[in-house]
């Protein structure tokens, strides 16, 4: 009988776990780890393409963090992060860490700060997909499954679904097969599943996203958005730096050329930045909560400050005209989309610090304040349906939901994009722009609407860019509130 055969299993030499109470020599150390897993993957995977099926097995891990403290620590109350809940052991793998440097040297800086002991660095047991490996190096690609000579499987580690989810936001009782507690909202498989999604739904590169993110359902603020850049491109003083258009096309002069692609992708992204990603960045979801999910689920790993809803709706009100703003302060879900990961039952609060820097901003670019701001902003419960043609159905059942909801305007994402704020821990908020009354004969017709795309989109949007001015300058630990956390949560934000 012949003996069973031995896979020979290769990894990369790398330095032991240490202990760090500097947190840029922390993520030196992660850098370092990370770089050499991937760059040995890399490498020997590329070796195969070219030779042929090699001798034996090519495996890297992620790094990861890792925090043991055994008292209690006397925290600072008033942060809603930055310190675990108990004694215990904790960990986090790390994926790119060269993209989220300054997030991991404040996030350890807490811990350092809050628990006064060392964090240990190094290679963690959660084995680095070749597919994620190989993603930011722009020569190399996966073949698909079946066009090469040899099954990838059998030499190389492939994405799994099965270790790729989102049980800890959704406070699931995740712990690492060590036991370990987490110590961040997403492990490092979860980070470059959407860190590839990213990529491709928006064809932009994630070190573009900036943390302030607006997402609308319309082309038309896309052509604003571009003009303001441009505006600010030419203006030294803006803080701006440069703007990134579909495929990365980035200028820094206001009159630099944006050619405009063949093929738009499904969610087109523009990026005006700054630096530290203290700019705004604009995503065309377009219609359905499906969109509004998927796009929420992956920029969510980026740990954007804020992100808010800037689209059109349905007005319910017959006091309402064409062009009015709305800013919710509460939402009817039915999406239907997060119902798994987020019941109905929970209520998805307003949250003040957005709600005020929403109405400061309609009230700078209207010139309007006070009562005199109910002219054309109301106030009240946004309803999130999944059917964009409800108003062929049957009338009644949806329209007394909608009455007794008290709801002022009718839309396809708001709920959405806010449930999952909520669900993501990222501050949210919606603010729209009335662009029919179908309940009154005011129908989404092109002639209807042509007058009011041009009077209404340049202003909306600036209200958008100013409520981000606003938040950009709140400091962190004010607008990341404890609405947003749970009973027990995550040290890392």
């Amino acid at each position: 009988m012949n003996a069973p055969h031995k896979v020979v299993i290769r990894t990369p030499d790398l330095p032991p776990h240490e202990a760090f109470t500097d947190p840029k020599k922390a993520v030196v150390r992660l850098n370092e780890l990370y770089a050499a897993s991937v760059r040995f993957l890399s490498e020997n995977f590329v070796a195969a393409l070219r030779d042929g099926q090699p001798d034996g097995r090519f495996r890297a891990f992620y790094p990861e963090i890792r925090l043991t403290t055994t008292t209690h620590a006397k925290m600072d109350s008033r942060l809603s992060f930055g310190h675990v809940a108990e004694p215990g052991i904790y960990a986090t793998t790390v994926t790119r860490p060269d993209l989220f440097q300054s997030y991991l040297e404040q996030q350890i800086d807490l811990l350092l700060k809050s628990h006064g002991v060392p964090v240990v660095i190094g290679t963690s047991d959660t084995v680095i997909p070749v597919h994620f490996a190989v993603a930011n190096d722009a020569g190399v690609t996966v073949p698909q499954d079946g066009s090469m000579e040899f099954n990838l499987r059998d030499n190389f580690d492939v994405p799994d679904l099965s270790t790729t989810h989102d049980a800890i936001v959704n406070g699931a009782g995740f712990t690492y097969p060590d036991g370990a507690r987490p110590l961040a909202p997403f492990t490092a498989q979860r980070i470059d599943y959407s860190l590839a999604r990213l990529s491709h739904y928006t064809a932009t590169a994630p070190e573009h996203f900036q943390n302030h993110v607006l997402f609308t359902n319309y082309q038309f603020y896309v052509e604003e958005f571009e003009a303001f850049a441009r505006k600010m491109l030419a203006d030294p003083a803006s803080g701006y730096t440069s703007f990134v258009s579909t495929g990365n096309v980035e200028i820094t002069a206001h009159d630099g050329p944006l050619p405009v692609p063949a093929k738009l992708p499904q969610m087109p992204t523009y990026h005006l930045k700054r630096p530290g990603g203290a700019g705004i960045t604009l995503v065309n979801i377009g219609v359905g909560p499906s969109n509004a999910k998927t796009a929420t689920d992956h920029i969510a790993v980026l740990r954007p400050h804020a992100w808010l809803m800037v689209g059109h709706c349905a007005g319910l009100r017959n006091s309402q005209r064409l062009g009015d703003f709305v800013l919710a302060h509460a939402y009817l879900r039915e999406d239907h989309v997060l119902d798994d990961d987020l019941p109905v039952w929970v209520p998805i609060p307003a949250l003040a610090e957005i709600q005020i820097a929403l109405q400061t901003a309609v009230a700078d670019v209207t010139q309007l304040e006070g009562y005199d701001l109910k002219q054309i902003m109301r106030t009240g419960t946004v309803a999130t349906i999944d059917n964009r043609n409800w108003e062929l159905r049957e009338q009644a059942g949806p329209v007394q939901r909608l009455s007794q909801s008290r709801a002022i305007a009718l839309d396809m994402e708001s709920a959405t994009i806010a449930a999952n704020g909520f669900r993501f821990r990222v501050p949210y908020g919606t603010l729209l722009c009335v662009s029919d009354k179908p309940l009154y004969g005011e129908l989404k017709l092109p002639g209807m609407a042509s007058e009011f795309y041009k009077t209404q989109v340049a202003a909306h949007l600036m209200i958008g860019i100013r409520a981000m001015e606003l938040l950009r300058e709140m400091p962190l630990e004010r607008i990341h509130s404890r609405k947003l956390r749970s009973f027990e949560e995550t040290a890392f934000l």
